[in-house]
């Protein structure tokens, strides 16, 4: 049965076989991490401890999106799936269980409106014409909603206009605070509040406050980007979410491998707060793409083509 990955760690841990399995899956892990090459020998030794763990609960765990200490639970996933990480763009396999149903994403305009009820509205009268200025409102009504939101604000528009730069790291924790812990009926307006002029446009492009969040000073290369996302438990499974979810297939009607936009969203929207926070590109389109570039990449312009294109040519997303 599949379980949390912290109980199963947890259980695994106590049973002294399993122990010593997860221990020496612990160094591999470690050595992948380190970019330390192992011998034949350690290779062999890192994938029969991972069969060895046969059909234990710890061999099939999952985490949960908005969990309490869900950076330790990517981290012991990540330790038993090393392998998944193989090769140099691999990641097929979410730590992530229950996508969203396109049920759940429906906007629940009536459902909205009983928790508003009673509460002063009269601030988005006029505001029809900007769908995202109005989903900034509705957020002002909800205490958690504009307390995260601010929280996030503040910290990555610190040192804007001035000779310091932002806290690109502090700024990214506090965008996933927002999108992890505001229910998203609130964030999944702002950030997808349909606009029919630039001004609105502008609006939803500043959602994540680029300045900060989006752009460096020159584009990097987006394998440097990827590396850098590799590096972190959260970004590396937040990017397996959206390899899972947002797999584009040619020959599928609707254009994704899974049929499920709302998961697709739900994962895209798991990636903003992280080395690879995407965004729109302009005020004036619904086209999205990472802050990078693929000149200058060698032999290896394909893999960085592929990068790019999840985000600027999948019909899926």
């Amino acid at each position: 049965p599949r379980s949390d990955c912290i109980a199963a760690e947890q259980l695994c841990l106590s049973d002294s076989t399993c122990n010593a399995t997860y221990r020496t899956l612990e160094h591999c892990a470690l050595a992948k991490t380190r970019v330390l090459p192992l011998d034949h020998n350690s290779r062999v030794r890192c994938l029969n401890a991972e069969l060895d763990l046969g059909n234990s609960s710890l061999l099939h765990c999952k985490c949960q999106r908005r969990m309490k200490r869900q950076e330790h639970c990517l981290r012991v996933f990540w330790t038993v799936h090393a392998s998944l990480a193989d090769g140099y763009f691999n990641l097929e396999t979410s730590p992530y269980e229950n996508p969203a149903n396109e049920e759940h994403w429906k906007t629940d305009y009536n459902k909205l409106a009983a928790v508003l009820s009673g509460k002063d509205c009269s601030q988005l009268s006029g505001d029809a014409t900007n769908p995202c200025l109005k989903a900034t409102h509705v957020c002002n009504l909800s205490k958690k909603c504009v307390r995260h939101r601010t929280d996030y604000a503040s910290i990555c528009t610190r040192g804007a206009g001035s000779e310091d730069t932002c806290d690109r790291r502090k700024c990214h924790r506090g965008l996933r605070n927002f999108f992890e812990k505001v229910p998203e009926d609130f964030t999944k307006r702002i950030l997808f509040c349909p606009c029919q002029d630039e001004l609105c446009g502008e609006r939803r492009r500043k959602t994540i406050v680029p300045e900060c969040s989006f752009h460096y000073n020159t584009k990097p290369n987006c394998l440097w980007l990827l590396d850098s996302c590799l590096e972190d438990h959260i970004c590396k499974s937040r990017l397996a979410d959206f390899q899972q979810n947002c797999q584009p297939a040619d020959m599928s009607p609707d254009g994704c491998s899974q049929h499920n936009h709302a998961a697709c969203l739900q994962a895209y929207m798991g990636m903003i707060g992280t080395p690879m926070t995407p965004n729109y590109i302009s005020n004036s389109s619904v086209d999205v793409s990472l802050w990078c570039t693929c000149e200058s990449s060698g032999n290896q312009k394909e893999k960085c083509d592929q990068i790019l294109g999840m985000f600027e040519s999948n019909k899926c997303l």
